[in-house]
């Protein structure tokens, strides 16, 4: 994760002033109407005022503390009070609707203008005994529409919903809160509920309110702190946020935090949502979970979408993404978080829209395409996902609802030391689902095969970061986040239950032990972990001249020390490429660019025989020279014929291509990834030489046999000790072939095992290796 700074908070259209103008015209089209345009508006001449309907009283007068509550947005109940409710003497009729002229109520067979009580409220007794399938009829200076009363409707969530929310436990947390398109008692709208169980009242507010936030007022649903209101007319595309009112009286305009779509940053109101994609990857979704991925051959390419193509949407990213990757041979991409988040500078980081995929790049139903697209293409994708921390904007979750709400009511647990954000409180038990149910929402709705949870560590420790008498510690005394351990396992027993064949990935860069081990034998549940720690080493082997690499030895064989105690993803990030650490080739020592890159081809060579599965950032495949910048993306001009040393470039990427291909034929290089019987080192102690080999292992006991040579000399007669049993070598794969830009040295012919013991084996082959390259044979 790397650490990036936060956007400005941006705002919606502040209400409409209290003025007498008519409102504003309805909404452009693609965005919901608003609901006093509802039904065909029209103009018309200010008219008289009609006489009182025969038989109008005026309704029971409220309260002045009733009134001021509703109108000031601290009502638990405006349904008590708004609506038709019979009572002593008939049916009485109230209404909220600031700026209107006139209010009737029209049904069959009745036609009554309410009496005007003042600050938009409009009432009146009427010596009915029932109440009828009525409508408002609602105008303001040249506009008369018609309306359903959304205050006539019970609630539209059910006891179930607000049970699992209560207890915590509502997997599908995204189809009980937030903005829901329905049918509801017969009529078209939507719902809108929103958890706030400190403010003292909600309303709802959008442009089918003009962005007026007095006019709905929504209901409190007991005690889970949820509030609801079905508000008939409103359609997708609307554009919404919540007013509460906090503790304190004070007011803060909201998105919702469970909104499925967002405006375009830097707007940010949500937006009503709901999908209409077709699916085509049946046979994907049926066939993904056929082998666990750590069994599984599994090369990853991670991609930030926003800057792979500046400027494609998702839509055009499905028609160019998979056929590259798929050329490639990766099986599967990993994006940087695609949910909702305000300053792109933050790679995705840090998130504001936790159920949004970010609008900057098209719909949610245009990123389930996109996912689609690599499906048909045989690519899976893992998706990055922040459950650590949120930013501050004070729209957004920060003291949500006037109180910390998802952040730890201790300050000293809800700061995050390094990015200026703000942790979950993960002992809460409604925190915690809103979590564990956004990683089965990414799951379910957008078929995604992985998550990749970023900053582990941050979550595992309540000391990160943080110095003596900054932190508490737990109740055991200790220094782990105990409420973060029972997060992290509820939501991978809950993802690997309700989504088959999906994996999970930790971001997690200490010795925590069993990431990777059951939640039921005490772990943490997770099916993979990156190994930060073999990225750091091998990296800084890498960065040494030639002639200094012996006294750096260890650093590429200390990771097979611990290579069996979790199962592993080598990954070589975003994160070190960037903020400058420079691109991959440039961490290759030197002035000379023919060696640099062929230092670049020998370590994926030796990266992609290793074991672990792979991960590979976007603009490395190509050896891109510069770091990643978020504002260009991968520099593809290296890869255009005009440029003279595009084809260096392309014969990089053209051994990545051709790694996957052999990786993915060679079950000894993935079925046994994570048990020391799919491994053996052939030679680890060559420090002089720069030299390492090793042999991998399938199930079925096939071989292949994997040998680089870090010095930029060829080593002609080199004994590499091999098994008796196989007559044949042959050579596989070979970073110092001449297409991928390498010297050509190079094993036309198979090498047969002489009777010369070496490294402790019985027979040996007698090789030639070629200048900063590895090799790969297969019997």
């Amino acid at each position: 994760m790397s650490p990036a700074r936060q956007s400005p908070s941006t705002t919606s259209p502040s209400p409409a002033p209290a003025a007498p103008a008519a409102p504003a015209p309805a909404a452009a089209p693609g965005r919901g109407a608003p609901v006093a345009a509802a039904r065909k508006p029209k103009a018309s001449a200010p008219r008289a005022r009609r006489a009182p309907e025969r038989g109008l009283r005026p309704a029971p007068a409220l309260g002045g503390d009733e009134r001021a509550r509703l109108l000031e947005g601290r009502h638990h109940d405006p349904h008590a009070v708004l609506g038709a409710r019979t009572q002593r003497g008939g049916l009485a009729f109230r209404v909220l609707r600031p700026y209107a002229k006139a209010v009737t109520v029209v049904a069959k067979g009745l036609r009554a203008e309410l009496l005007d009580d003042g600050d938009g409220l409009f009432s009146g007794l009427l010596p009915l005994t029932g109440v009828p399938d009525y409508r408002l009829l609602v105008t303001y200076d040249s506009d008369e529409i018609e309306v359903h009363d959304p205050y006539r409707f019970l609630p539209a969530l059910g006891e179930l919903d607000l049970h699992l929310i209560g207890e915590g436990r509502h997997e599908q947390l995204w189809k009980a809160l937030g903005s829901e398109p329905m049918e509801h008692q017969g009529v078209a709208g939507t719902r809108f509920t929103v958890w706030a169980p400190n403010a003292q009242g909600v309303r709802v507010t959008g442009d089918f309110s003009y962005w007026d936030s007095v006019a709905y007022p929504m209901r409190s649903l007991g005690a889970t702190g949820v509030w609801e209101l079905f508000l008939p007319g409103v359609a997708e595309g609307a554009l919404y946020k919540y007013d509460i009112t906090r503790p304190d009286g004070s007011h803060t305009l909201r998105a919702d935090p469970m909104a499925r779509s967002a405006e375009v940053p830097p707007a940010n109101a949500s937006v009503v949502s709901a999908s209409r994609y077709v699916w085509q990857d049946d046979r994907w979704m049926a066939e993904r979970g056929a082998r666990p991925a750590h069994q599984a051959p599994l090369s990853v390419y991670e991609v930030h979408l926003a800057s792979w193509r500046p400027g494609l949407s998702y839509r055009q990213l499905a028609e160019q993404l998979p056929a590259y990757v798929k050329e490639l041979g990766f099986t599967h991409v990993e994006l940087m978080p695609v949910a909702e988040h305000p300053f792109g500078g933050s790679w995705g980081y840090q998130v504001t829209g936790f159920y949004a995929p970010t609008s900057r790049m098209g719909t949610p139903d245009d990123f389930r395409c996109l996912v689609d697209a690599l499906h048909g293409a045989g690519i899976g994708v893992i998706v990055d996902w922040v459950p650590a921390h949120f930013p501050r904007d004070d729209w957004a979750l920060a003291e949500f609802d006037g109180r910390p709400l998802y952040e730890h009511q201790d300050p000293r647990r809800a700061a995050h030391p390094d990015w200026g954000t703000l942790e979950f409180d993960y002992g809460r038990k409604e925190v915690r689902n809103f979590l564990v149910a956004n990683a089965v929402y990414w799951c379910e709705e957008f078929h995604v095969d992985g998550l990749r949870v970023d900053a582990v560590a941050s979550m595992l420790y309540l000391d990160y970061s943080r110095s003596e008498g900054e932190w508490t510690p737990n109740e055991h005394g200790g220094r782990e986040n105990l409420d973060a351990v029972a997060l992290l396992q509820e939501m991978n027993a809950t993802v690997y239950r309700r989504c088959p064949g999906v994996v999970t990935i930790a971001e997690e860069s200490t010795a925590w032990e069993g990431v990777t081990r059951p939640t039921d034998c005490g772990g943490l549940g997770f099916g993979l972990k990156w190994n930060m720690g073999w990225m750091h080493d091998t990296l800084r082997y890498m960065s040494k001249e030639s002639v200094h690499r012996k006294y750096h030895h260890n650093d590429m064989t200390f990771g097979m020390v611990y290579a069996f105690s979790e199962n592993y993803v080598l990954p070589i990030s975003h994160d070190e490429v960037v903020h400058g650490k420079g691109s991959l080739v440039s961490k290759m020592p030197g002035q000379d660019w023919w060696q640099r890159r062929a230092a670049h081809r020998a370590y994926l060579g030796f990266m992609w025989a290793h074991p672990g599965k792979q991960l590979l950032f976007m603009g490395q495949e190509f050896a891109q020279g510069s770091e990643w910048s978020e504002v260009y993306g991968p520099d593809w001009w290296l890869l255009d014929s005009s440029y003279a040393a595009a084809a260096d470039h392309r014969g990089v990427r053209d051994l990545v291509r051709d790694l996957n291909r052999a990786y993915t034929a060679a079950p000894a290089l993935w079925e046994r990834d994570s048990v020391p019987e799919g491994f053996a080192w052939v030679e680890a102690d060559a420090a002089q030489d720069n030299v390492f080999a090793f042999l991998r292992y399938a199930q079925d006991g096939s071989q292949l046999l994997a040998v680089s040579n870090f010095s930029p000399v060829v080593r002609h007669g080199y004994r590499i000790g091999v098994p008796e049993e196989v007559p044949l070598w042959r050579e596989v794969l070979n970073t110092d072939h001449q297409a991928y830009g390498g010297s050509g040295v190079h094993h036309a012919q198979p090498l047969r095992p002489e009777p010369v013991p070496a490294q402790g084996r019985p027979a040996s082959l007698r090789m030639t290796l070629p200048p900063l390259a590895t090799v790969w044979l297969r019997p």
